[in-house]
């Protein structure tokens, strides 16, 4: 008997079942469609697909769950599963296969063989071959010829030599990831049936103190981070992020010298209302948040979400000599085709692990994000990021959290240590530690420490965006010691050159111009700064002549356009604007006493 799973008078269409046996050449063939928009599979206890010619296949965002049932899934048919790969024969996926070999009939989970368990789509819905190995370094599509030179795992190691080669013939633990190239044909969207044994259950695998391990998702479901983070075994095996691998799609070349890219990062709180995630340090961007044209820059645009799709690989660092545990209760159904999900956006319905419909209300799925892809946080939070640019090459982002519940030590779910893995980087830091990510509960006296590490003179740009929560009138200082300046960077971008250097204590975040506070004489009302675009030019007005330095006037982009040098004590100041394009810019005063006051300005000649 063949089955087919088509409810056409529904909108989300689930079988459920305590066990399931497919024997002989029966098959379900279980797919998402433009009417059935969610479908799935629940399973209470175990799957046995008994003999050889026994298939599911999931379809076009169709997935299996499993409760608590420790039995464990058998029989040597197949569970047929498609993904795509996102990059071409030059750079890597990462990935975690959700199917084991089905070369021996038993209960257990079973390692991933890549020429026993990765197919070529020759016909779809059903219809694929193995796909053939090449040990050239380049893999092509149609049909699918992977190169099995970049098939490796990393479990776990420190450094690049501890790289552990898979091939085509080598078997990948279960739960564990591996690399694979994508190939050149596919233009970046290589399909992959993976076919075998379904993983079930708890899985474990092995993590060392401070310590990098390639895991990811095993099941042929999504996998919801917020369960896997917070479980309580993982809340002792590892730092809570998330860091997913992504490279420069325009770079052709296998030599490591020349890749350029860099891990993302990601964690989320244990309520699963807040995530926190910041990009690899490859991509430049501009002060909105969008990407900037100049340096190396991502063509993806991706963005770590909460729930991991079926495929997905990533690192975790270990904080103990432990294990890492994913299970059936931290799987999902969620379509990797909706807002909180991407391979490495808000739903109206979903299925907790005991297969009951959640009400779209629940905290879970309130997630919401704004136009350039970042989360909306809820009221309590505050945040901003910042775009620390060196040289025009690449951009490193780091980020504040601000909430009541952040503590002066390291906040599981809120915090993410730095990958690192650049020459020249920024980070925020703690007990000695990097970080892109820190959590504060706010106060307008906080001092953020910042470390700018350069490893050649160079020019190096700060600028900030997705300011969420703040005052509008709260100005968020970088504080430069050496220099002795406050620069408001919601007003305006700060750029230095920096000698080759690790500088440690040097730049802070602020929230109060403390030079202003220790030198009171005189306050900023009695300043009058104004655009009068009547008479094209910019107005200074001080009648009771507070020392002034000087005067600067910056475009949106930070570029010095006005830089009056030396100044005399005046009543008035006038500084033509009458060349200028229309926009918006930023000026800055300094004063003898060395403080110094922005104002934002509008120029319309």
């Amino acid at each position: 008997m063949k089955w087919r799973i088509l409810l056409l008078l529904c909108i989300t269409s689930f079988f459920a079942t305590a066990q399931l046996s497919i024997s002989n050449t029966n098959y379900i063939y279980v797919v998402t469609d433009e009417v059935i928009t969610d479908t799935y599979i629940y399973i209470e206890d175990d799957l046995n697909l008994k003999d050889a010619g026994s298939y599911i296949y999931l379809r076009k965002d169709a997935q299996i769950l499993q409760g608590a049932g420790t039995t464990g899934n058998s029989g040597v048919g197949q569970l047929s599963m498609y993904q795509t790969g996102t990059t071409h024969n030059y750079a890597y996926n990462y990935w975690c296969s959700p199917v084991g070999n089905n070369n021996t009939d038993d209960f257990n989970n079973r390692g991933f063989i890549p020429n026993d368990s990765f197919y070529d789509v020759t016909s779809e819905p059903i219809t694929s071959s193995l796909a053939t190995y090449t040990s050239s370094h380049d893999g092509t599509s149609a049909p699918l010829v992977v190169s099995s030179y970049w098939l490796w795992s990393y479990d776990p190691g420190t450094v690049y030599s501890e790289w552990d080669h898979v091939g085509d013939t080598g078997s990948v633990t279960t739960g564990y990831g591996f690399t694979m190239k994508g190939t050149s044909g596919s233009s970046n969207a290589q399909l992959y049936d993976f076919r075998g044994k379904p993983n079930n259950g708890t899985i474990t695998t092995s993590v060392l103190n401070g310590e990098w391990t390639l895991i990811g998702n095993p099941y042929p479901s999504a996998l919801d981070a917020v369960d896997f983070i917070h479980d309580t075994q993982n809340q002792t095996s590892i730092n809570g992020s998330l860091y997913y691998w992504e490279q420069d799609l325009t770079v052709s070349s296998h030599y490591v010298a020349d890749y350029v890219g860099g891990y993302a990062s990601y964690t989320i709180t244990s309520d699963g209302v807040t995530e926190t995630f910041t990009p690899a340090t490859f991509d430049t961007y501009n002060s909105d948040g969008s990407f900037n044209t100049t340096g190396s820059s991502s063509s993806s645009g991706k963005a770590a979400k909460r729930y991991i799709p079926v495929g997905q690989g990533f690192m975790v660092e270990g904080i103990a000599n432990s294990t890492v545990r994913t299970m059936n209760s931290h799987r999902n159904y969620y379509k990797q085709t909706e807002t909180q999900s991407e391979f490495f956006d808000s739903v109206d319905l979903s299925i907790d692990k005991n297969n009951n419909l959640e009400d779209p209300e629940n905290s879970d799925y309130k997630i919401q994000y704004n136009e350039n892809g970042l989360q909306k946080l809820p009221s309590d939070y505050k945040r901003f990021r910042l775009n620390i640019d060196f040289d025009d090459t690449y951009t490193r982002q780091i980020l504040q959290n601000f909430h009541s519940s952040a503590t002066e030590g390291f906040d599981y779910g809120l915090e993410i240590k730095s990958p690192e893995g650049v020459d020249s980087d920024a980070h925020w830091i703690m007990d000695g530690k990097p970080y892109v990510a820190q959590a504060f509960n706010f106060n307008k006296e906080l001092i953020i420490p910042l470390v700018i590490n350069v490893n050649s003179q160079q020019v190096i740009r700060f600028r900030i965006f997705d300011v969420q929560n703040f005052d509008e009138n709260l100005p968020i200082y970088l504080h430069d010691i050496i220099n002795d300046t406050y620069a408001d960077l919601r007003i305006q971008d700060y750029q230095v050159t920096l000698e080759a250097s690790t500088h440690t204590d040097r730049f802070e975040i602020t929230f109060m111009n403390h030079d202003a506070l220790d030198n009171p004489e005189f306050t900023i009302n009695d300043l009058t700064v104004f655009q009068d675009n009547s008479k094209s030019r910019l107005t200074i007005l001080n009648p009771k002549g507070l020392p002034i330095k000087g005067v600067s006037l910056f475009d949106a982009n930070g570029k010095k356009i006005i830089d009056s040098g030396a100044l005399e004590t005046r009543a008035e100041y006038y500084f033509p604007t009458k060349n200028l394009s229309d926009g918006i810019y930023a000026t800055q005063i300094s004063f003898v006493n060395q403080n110094s006051f922005s104002k934002k300005l509008i120029v319309k000649n």
